[in-house]
């Protein structure tokens, strides 16, 4: 999977941080951020099998932060 650019972005996180990947995201006046991310087809493939996606997020051992995953475009 990779985040791809996508018509409403307005900010990159990490544009200038290496060790990161470039993230285009869409930040609301709210604080919610929205990515658009890409599947591969070997991707696509094992999601149609199994129906199961993970989802790992860095907390740096902070509190959690709600999460919505979704396939249709939330903006």
């Amino acid at each position: 999977m990779i985040p791809i650019h996508f018509k409403e972005e307005n900010c990159i996180y990490a544009k200038d941080q290496p060790e990161y990947q470039p993230l285009p995201a869409h930040k609301d006046e709210t604080g919610i951020v929205v990515t658009c991310w890409q599947l591969t087809t070997e991707e696509k493939k094992v999601i149609a099998e199994t129906g199961i996606i993970y989802i790992s997020l860095l907390t740096f051992n902070l509190p959690l932060q709600p999460l919505s995953v979704t396939v249709e475009n939330p903006l």
